[in-house]
């Protein structure tokens, strides 16, 4: 069962009617959002060896999270089922020998080492993204938030909302459209950069490097893709899986595999030539700049094939006229924290992201 139905299923049927007589009063919101394969919607039976099962995050009002959080989760310990649909409602405790994970571990009698997770609202996203919900996020904030983590804040499912956790999400559905802009022409910027220095490795018969070239163009026209259809792409692990759901997938990923498995760099240019004109023809549907060129052309007097990424970036800076982002367009394109690094601590820490914004001064 995917864990999604699963943690929805176990809200309504086992927590909400304990909360209902215990706590009639309560006001709170319930869901599952933030860290989980099975919150992308991604969950196999692979995902089931760590964090997964009947879980819930309980989001209460802050007096009340004060003097209820305890209370709650010791009810709910005493309260809940040992089982539901099969699965265990007992976790272990967090391994100290394993990043802290916890699984499911069957009991016979309670109490229950459950995962109804209480927060509050603000909590919640200080800790995940360090992110007050009173602010509205200003571009500094949308341009150091990593891709995955809005996704993960956006997907997944509420299941009852007396404290406003949708209006919160809804916050983060879409980048406000100059930074998408500004964020699109960085991407842009970066196939520039790069596509005519995957046939120029190949011309000296370094193969390795010019698929490993190729292989960064394809990871950044999936990059695009995920933009043009204003997806938020997720983290490494989903990537492709995420990306084969979008429309334009159909059409894109034979060529994007033809690429990956070349065996030559002439072969490689050909299939992302096919890719990048694909690309303009998507970008051009947006409506977002007058129409590009799709054709690919020969870099200057060297003969490699590319399509001038540079063409798109001076066509979208164009277009941007918000006062806090053109200072950004009259320097160099560095795009939002994904483009800068996908080094996992520096995209996880929470603390480190606003000592990025010091590039962006």
């Amino acid at each position: 069962m995917p864990g999604l139905q699963l943690a929805e299923g176990f809200f309504h049927e086992a927590v909400k009617p304990i909360l209902k007589i215990h706590y009639p009063d309560l006001r709170f919101s319930a869901g599952l959002i933030g860290s989980g394969s099975e919150v992308l919607g991604f969950d196999t039976e692979m995902s089931t060896d760590h964090h997964w099962g009947p879980r819930v995050m309980l989001f209460l009002r802050p007096g009340d999270f004060k003097t209820k959080r305890d209370s709650i989760r010791t009810v709910l310990s005493n309260e809940l089922p040992t089982t539901y649909l099969g699965y265990s409602t007992n976790f272990s405790e967090p391994d100290p020998e394993n990043n802290g994970v916890q699984s499911l571990q069957p009991v016979t009698s309670g109490p229950i080492n459950h995962r109804v997770e209480t927060y509050t609202l603000d909590g919640f996203f200080t800790h995940y993204m360090n992110i007050h919900v009173k602010k509205e996020p200003v571009m500094i904030d949308w341009l150091t938030l990593p891709h995955h983590k809005l996704r993960s804040v956006t997907a997944g499912r509420v299941f009852h909302d007396a404290l406003g956790l949708e209006t919160v999400r809804a916050r983060f559905s879409w980048y406000p459209h100059d930074i998408w802009l500004y964020i699109l022409a960085s991407a842009w910027t970066r196939i520039g950069q790069e596509e005519h220095l995957m046939g120029r490795a190949g011309s000296i018969k370094d193969e390795n490097g010019s698929a490993i070239i190729g292989s960064r163009l394809v990871r950044d026209v999936m990059r695009l893709v995920f933009l043009m259809e204003r997806e938020y792409p997720p983290y490494a692990k989903w990537f492709g899986a995420a990306f084969s759901k979008l429309k334009s997938a159909a059409e894109l990923s034979p060529i994007l595999t033809s690429v990956l498995h070349a065996a030559s760099w002439e072969e490689r240019e050909s299939g992302l030539c096919n890719a990048f004109e694909i690309l303009v023809r998507i970008h051009n549907s947006l409506g977002i700049t007058k129409p590009v060129s799709p054709e690919v052309s020969q870099f200057y007097n060297r003969p490699f094939s590319v399509i001038h990424g540079e063409r798109l970036t001076k066509s979208i800076i164009e277009r941007i006229s918000d006062p806090e982002v053109l200072p950004l367009t009259k320097r160099r394109l560095i795009g939002n924290i994904d483009m800068i690094s996908d080094n996992t601590d520096l995209i996880e820490d929470t603390s480190i992201r606003l000592d990025v914004k010091e590039l962006y001064k």
